[in-house]
């Protein structure tokens, strides 16, 4: 299953989820989208998106204060 990085280190709230909203716009069904950012936020906004679009969280990682979500956009 194909999967497309978001690389969004360095930005702050609300760009992440903005950002990432508009990416899952251009995946396929059954895909998957990694975001990998910084703002601590994203922790909340990223999961609170995703129970908006239906999508799947399918990961969740914290790393010497990097966030990375791994997305399975819904059929």
């Amino acid at each position: 299953m194909p999967q497309t990085i978001l690389d969004l280190k360095g930005l702050k709230c609300p760009l992440p989820a903005l950002k990432a909203r508009k990416a899952l716009k251009s995946v396929a069904a059954g895909d998957e989208l990694q975001v990998i950012c910084t703002d601590p936020m994203a922790a909340i906004d990223i999961p609170n998106l995703i129970r908006e679009t239906g999508d799947t969280l399918v990961a969740q990682a914290a790393h010497d204060g990097v966030l990375t979500f791994v997305i399975r956009k819904a059929g």
